[in-house]
């Protein structure tokens, strides 16, 4: 076998140029999803679907968010009717535990919900933290962009200008810490947002209300996954993803109700 040739200089060029083609485009898009995580990435695969310009910007290098974790670092998690619907759709390898409950590999989970929002023509961008949004004034006020800068800048500790992001929708997927939500209550004080943070663990409980109150938080920005949670002070569910994953499908269908399908 003979190898092609290829200069360094030709590598850097290649890779520049296709790179500053995709921001141009992504400077301002219909939907931008903050996190891939279960509920990120399931929200990416239907917006996308249905035709809207989607990008997941996720802050670290991979994707995922606590699906590979399992529970307790154990590399299965479980999921219940009738979100193992979702997961058969894209075909994830599930087995059935009991009526209406399935356990999948958390390897398999991350891999297949990835490819199906890539496949469905959502953009994944890694190592991109969203550390603001961008704003105007109304009563309440209206988020219509993400800040954006590189991960690894924010860890180096130096000064860098972020870059904005237009979106006619963001949705905050971070989880836990609900990173979005929080620096939107922290900074637009109008908007009338408070963290309370996740109460302890409730399974049952929390599958439930993390799918009721999915939604729009305020014109433009919309919680789902477990920053939920954080929003509304609701209980964690721990290594169960079903609540997950049907948040994620929920507010994909908010959203493209509200923008219309462009299929």
């Amino acid at each position: 076998m003979s190898y092609v040739s290829i200069d360094e200089a030709t590598i850097t060029q290649k890779i520049i140029e296709k790179t500053a083609k995709d921001w141009v485009e992504l400077s301002e898009t219909d939907v931008a999803v903050v996190g891939a995580g279960p509920a990120g990435l399931t929200a990416a695969t239907y917006l996308a679907k249905a035709g809207l310009k989607t990008v997941v910007f996720e802050r670290k290098l991979s994707f995922g968010g606590g699906i590979g974790g399992g529970g307790m670092l154990f590399h299965k998690l479980l999921v219940q009717s009738p979100a193992d619907q979702i997961l058969k759709e894209i075909n994830c390898p599930l087995e059935k535990v009991e009526e209406n409950l399935f356990v999948a590999d958390t390897s398999a989970m991350i891999a297949k919900l990835a490819n199906s929002a890539i496949d469905a023509g959502a953009k994944i961008i890694l190592g991109v933290t969203v550390d603001d949004v961008i704003f105007r004034s109304g009563k309440p006020p209206k988020i219509v962009g993400v800040v954006i800068q590189w991960t690894a800048v924010i860890m180096s500790g130096i000064h860098v200008d972020p870059l904005g992001v237009k979106a006619k929708a963001i949705i905050d997927c971070t989880g836990h810490d609900a990173e979005v939500l929080s620096v939107a209550s922290r900074k637009i004080p109008e908007l009338n947002l408070f963290i309370q943070g996740e109460k302890s663990m409730w399974s049952s409980e929390a599958e439930k209300l993390t799918v009721e109150k999915t939604g729009e938080v305020c014109p433009g920005l919309y919680a789902a996954g477990m920053s939920v949670a954080a929003l509304h002070n609701t209980p964690r569910m721990g290594p169960i993803f079903g609540g997950m994953l049907l948040s994620g499908r929920k507010v994909a269908q908010l959203i493209i109700e509200k923008l219309g399908k462009k299929n």
